[in-house]
């Protein structure tokens, strides 16, 4: 039995409950497009990071060395923590993924795995291993529906469910302050090298993607029970307005970089330490207990070291943009899903008033680098304005017409003897021609 789906928003009204439709024949398995492209995303991204360390190295930039370093390898390592806790690789005999997850090439070999189960499904029948129950919405009307899921399609959800989390951690704990960075070091350097502009092309499509699949895991995590589908308008919706927050935030921390570098460090670690310790805060003031269900094999050590990383990973998301989830940590799925309008409100205000008084004091504290820029703009300028009044001379002297007045003529003169040069007059002669050439320069700038 076909539906047809709509998308849903906050404002739809719940549905009802109905009778339930036994889905016999599912749909067609889907490609793992959104596993090809993250994995794509962190070969791209580790591999430009790798040769601009070596470059950095060459030219003995240890700054910029350390830096690129350490955001190169976090994310890729709390990547592969990630991808092991999901999959449940700990007790099961799979030395080759484990030394593959060691050696940071843990997201190509589960690439592969994804692609081989989907090139494999559908060859030969398989039974259902589970059932899905979703909401399905028609003019408003909510059908529960039940759908059974194969072996093939579980493996390839869990591989979707994984590159999801993976994406968010290498966009916001990688690519987001390795983009600021390398902002901030072309500035201060003053040129561009081709690798650092490559690898900040790579680092920005990773943040606009990353903040993508943050947004629509946030409505699928809040809207659990229902079958979500996004029109491509909603996508771009999502990918303009997640763009433009990320950019106008990095724009005014690198700009304080550039003014006040180590306020700038002071702002983002203040930032951090808020997000990070917030949860933290409401959680001992509800005087709850720990989320069981994080791990079962799991002491309780082990689950506050997890909580720890998901809190940390909350707090770089609102450091630069609205995480659009709250976190409760004594709640099972770690997950608040009512819609906080208030907490909203005041984020995007605070965010507006830090941004814009990060920009006052870069203003006010700007570097050489905005002087000399406008020194280049101008000497830019002016060479435009004189080559096209020496263009313009040059062809009001071609269409004038020749004539007698203004013809050389020869005439020839008898011998006299040459009166030795005055070095003196000499020099004089030069200061009057250089004057009279600045003075033309001045008048047709």
């Amino acid at each position: 039995m076909e539906e047809q789906e709509r998308e849903i928003s906050y404002a739809d009204p719940p549905a009802s409950d109905s009778e339930v439709v036994v889905v016999v024949n599912p749909s067609r398995v889907r490609p793992p497009l959104g596993v090809v492209l993250a994995t794509v995303l962190y070969c791209a991204e580790l591999l430009n990071a790798a040769v601009l360390c070596s470059s950095y190295h060459r030219t003995d930039d240890e700054h910029w060395l350390g830096f690129t370093i350490t955001f190169m390898l976090l994310p890729a390592v709390l990547i592969q923590m990630t991808l092991i806790f999901i999959h449940r690789d700990v007790g099961r005999d799979r030395p080759l993924v484990l030394l593959l997850h060691l050696l940071l090439l843990g997201p190509i070999i589960r690439c592969f795995d994804a692609l081989m189960v989907y090139f494999q499904a559908g060859r030969k029948e398989e039974p259902y291993v589970t059932i899905t129950r979703k909401i399905y919405l028609k003019r408003g009307q909510g059908t529960r529906t039940e759908c059974e899921v194969s072996r093939s399609e579980r493996i390839l959800a869990t591989h979707r469910n994984a590159f999801k989390r993976t994406t968010v951690i290498q966009a916001f704990l990688g690519s987001t302050p390795q983009l600021t960075l390398q902002l901030y070091a072309t500035i201060q350097e003053k040129y561009i090298l081709p690798i650092r502009l490559t690898l900040m092309i790579i680092t920005k499509i990773s943040i606009i993607y990353g903040a993508l699949v943050c947004s629509v895991l946030a409505i699928q995590i809040r809207y659990d029970d229902y079958k979500v589908r996004f029109r491509p308008s909603a996508y771009l919706c999502m990918i303009l307005w997640r763009g433009l927050e990320i950019t106008t935030r990095i724009t005014a921390l690198v700009l304080m970089s550039t003014a006040l570098t180590h306020w700038v460090i002071l702002v983002g670690m203040a930032n951090l330490i808020f997000f990070f310790f917030l949860p933290w805060a409401e959680f001992w003031a509800k005087k709850g207990s720990l989320a069981k269900d994080v791990e079962k094999n799991f002491s309780k050590l082990g689950t506050v070291v997890v909580l720890c990383l998901f809190t940390l990973l909350y707090a770089c998301i609102n450091v630069f943009c609205w995480s659009a989830v709250q976190l409760d940590l004594s709640h099972g799925e770690l997950i608040d899903r009512k819609q906080r309008w208030d907490r909203l409100a005041i984020y995007y205000s605070a965010r507006f008033v830090e941004n814009l008084l990060l920009i006052t004091l870069w203003y006010f504290f700007k570097s050489d680098f905005y002087d000399l820029f406008r020194q280049n703009v101008h000497d830019c300028l002016r060479r435009i304005c004189c080559c096209r009044g020496t263009g313009q001379d040059q062809r009001h002297t071609r269409k004038m017409a020749p004539s007698y007045s203004t013809a050389a003529t020869m005439v020839l003169m008898p011998d006299e003897p040459q009166e030795p040069l005055d070095p003196q007059n000499l020099n004089s002669d030069t200061d009057q021609q250089e004057t009279a050439i600045l003075d033309d320069i001045t008048q047709y700038a």
